[in-house]
């Protein structure tokens, strides 16, 4: 089963869904990707399954995911938003798995929300999400340090790293330093990571062979089950076939086993998100 841990998927903004008005309006594409559409693509490039994580240009809402997730329970799930500022939001956890289709949340600190991880914005959401046994999905690239301390201080929360923790702003001669510090993270047994995105941050043609070492680096240190395949295909769509992301991974030469390939190609995922073969 290959699974993709991340796609973004939205509705259009209209007057009675608006997009939040705070100057954010950053979607990917000017075209929503609707989940039929979606599927299409799921069915082209031969993935099973698709983790969707609702996209921060419509603001903290997760009604279009899971509205997909429950028309399509063996295709789609959830990694919900959720906003920290919002003092209700500590309210809404402990029964935010009561749906099936949500799996965890995800939670975004680049940009001017990177302050939350130091002014005490998150800092309730840590203890709490840990107690309920949600999962996290979490980027804040270069904030390896910050990671490690969430990590150590909550044994028992799930973490997930996006995109191996680097940000497309990163020059491609700092991407190493920037995976080994990810890397150095696969000492919190609690920590998986992400190898998303890939395509993007390799600026290099089809099949992206500079990215290689660095995602092979990355199943060295965290184990190929604590590694997880995904594509963020919003971010190539209309400049890189979903086949494209899909092939670096099932043909790549990175693998030293067919074993190791199973694991990130949707394995692991499906272990750690507990997202069963016969979810509906």
């Amino acid at each position: 089963m290959i699974i993709d841990a991340q796609v973004h998927l939205w509705a259009a903004e209209t007057p009675s869904r608006p997009w939040p008005s705070d100057g954010q309006k950053r979607a990917h594409l000017k075209t929503p990707m609707g989940f039929e559409a979606m599927l299409s693509d799921m069915d082209k490039a031969g993935v099973d399954r698709v983790v969707i994580v609702p996209p921060s240009w419509e603001g903290d809402r997760n009604d279009y995911a899971l509205m997909a997730a429950h028309q399509h329970p063996d295709r789609f799930a959830v990694m919900g938003r959720l906003c920290l500022e919002d003092p209700i939001s500590k309210t809404r956890v402990p029964d935010w798995l009561s749906d099936p289709a949500m799996l965890g949340v995800r939670v975004n600190f680049s940009d001017s929300k990177l302050r939350w991880l130091s002014d005490g914005t998150a800092d309730w959401f840590w203890p709490v999400a840990e107690k309920a046994g949600i999962p996290v999905m979490m980027h804040c690239p270069g904030q390896q340090q910050k990671i490690a301390e969430i990590a150590a201080r909550h044994t028992a929360l799930t973490i997930m790293i996006d995109h191996m923790n680097l940000s497309t702003r990163l020059p491609v001669d700092a991407i190493a330093a920037a995976v080994q510090a990810t890397a150095s993270l696969s000492r919190f047994p609690n920590l998986s990571v992400k190898l998303s995105s890939v395509p993007v941050y390799s600026r290099e043609a089809f099949p992206y062979r500079n990215m290689d070492p660095h995602l092979r680096h990355m199943i060295d240190s965290f184990g190929a089950e604590r590694c997880h395949w995904g594509s963020d295909l919003s971010h190539g769509k209309g400049k890189i076939p979903y086949e494209n992301y899909v092939c670096h991974f099932t043909e790549g030469s990175f693998f030293r086993s067919e074993d190791e390939r199973k694991w990130v190609m949707g394995a692991s995922l499906q272990k750690i998100l507990k997202w069963p073969s016969d979810h509906s």
